[in-house]
């Protein structure tokens, strides 16, 4: 018979679709009205990394549409889907989920970042090109030679004070289409050059606000639904601090900002730090001096 998908966290605990980063998987067989039966067997990879790979003889027969593509039934990506975002909710610095969430529950939403894409001519000439953020694709240590307060200088000094680097983005599994899977990827190799542009660190509280600034530009699933229950771990006084002083500036700066997927920031290296955020519309949050939350940059 058809078979749901269940998890087991290392102490046998009850099955709980919660916790991707258990180490073992059985099903659960579910007798479905007039459903013939099924002889294929199921199975879930579970990687270190928190990955979940569903494997039939069915779904491995599926055509590839990209390197890194996993093709996977619609009713596993509503597990998938679920099980992330529990995990990611409860932490958001989980980069493995997060971007689980992100690719099982945005198709809709990737369709209209590319069509906002299409509109622009810099975002079309991005959609052709498909420029990568990796170290391999872009000189790290030109950037560091590069005068202070320029963007390249201040997006790898960024880097280096948080601790991390361009090549630590999950690479997209589990998006059903090869130019949307490049959409989705642009946005995630895109995320450190908005903590940039915003000053923002890798703090939770400041992940949140970034989160905030992003879905009132883009609008995916997963940015709405970190935005919304991510907070939930914050103490009240950085709930407090994050709901009066800068949803309101993510959002306002959102807004009146030009759409981020649009910008070739590769090609702004060698601008000033401020004229590229004059020219994007972007501005940082007001911080007092006796603030706990201060921007990085």
């Amino acid at each position: 018979p058809p078979c749901l998908p269940f998890f087991l966290d290392d102490d046998d605990s009850p099955p709980c679709a919660a916790d991707f980063g258990g180490f073992f998987a059985f099903s659960v067989p579910l007798s479905l009205a007039g459903a013939p039966p099924r002889s294929e067997p199921h199975s879930i990879t579970l990687t270190f990394s928190g990955a979940a790979e569903y494997v039939t003889p069915s779904s491995s027969q599926r055509k590839k549409l990209y390197e890194t593509h996993i093709p996977i039934p619609l009713r596993q990506k509503v597990f998938l889907a679920a099980g992330s975002a529990v995990t990611a909710l409860s932490n958001p610095l989980r980069g493995d989920m997060v971007a689980t969430l992100g690719e099982t529950t945005g198709h809709l939403f990737l369709e209209r970042m590319r069509d906002r894409m299409l509109e622009d001519p810099m975002g079309r000439r991005i959609l052709r090109e498909r420029p990568v953020v990796n170290s391999q694709t872009i000189d790290l240590d030109r950037l560091r030679a590069l005068p202070n307060r320029t963007f390249g200088r201040e997006y790898t000094r960024w880097l280096d004070t948080q601790g991390v680097s361009p090549d630590t983005r999950e690479p997209v599994r589990y998006v059903d289409s090869d130019e949307l899977a490049y959409v989705m990827r642009r946005y995630r190799e895109s995320h450190d050059f908005a903590h940039t542009l915003t000053g923002l660190g890798v703090t939770v509280e400041s992940e949140l606000a970034l989160k905030w600034f992003e879905w009132a530009q883009m609008g995916l699933p997963m940015t709405a639904l970190a935005s919304l229950f991510g907070p939930l771990r914050l103490t009240s006084e950085e709930r407090n601090r994050l709901f009066t002083r800068y949803v309101p500036w993510a959002v306002q700066c959102a807004v009146g900002s030009k759409f981020l997927m649009n910008v070739y920031f590769e090609k702004w290296f060698e601008k000033p730090l401020e004229e590229v955020r004059r020219e994007l519309g972007i501005y940082l949050p007001e911080v007092p001096e006796n603030d706990g939350f201060s921007p990085a940059l």
